[in-house]
């Protein structure tokens, strides 16, 4: 059987770490809170709704994170 493809939430750096389920969805959607690795060049699913997850173009991985962290 198919699954309809969920869009694909693009990530500035400034974003990280993701996280699902993320502020824009519906509160009828919500599920427990999970990390995401999100890599340049990947797309990451979330393991509880398929939402799938990468960076915009240009973006990478280590841009947004502050050192300490």
């Amino acid at each position: 059987m198919n699954r309809p493809e969920l869009p694909v939430v693009e990530l500035r750096a400034s974003e990280l770490p993701a996280y699902c389920p993320n502020p824009s969805m519906p509160v009828w959607n919500h599920h427990p809170r999970v990390f995401l690795e999100v890599s340049a060049g990947e797309t990451t699913l979330c393991p509880y709704c398929g939402t799938r997850y990468r960076l915009a173009a240009g973006e990478t991985a280590g841009e947004g994170v502050s050192s300490g962290h």
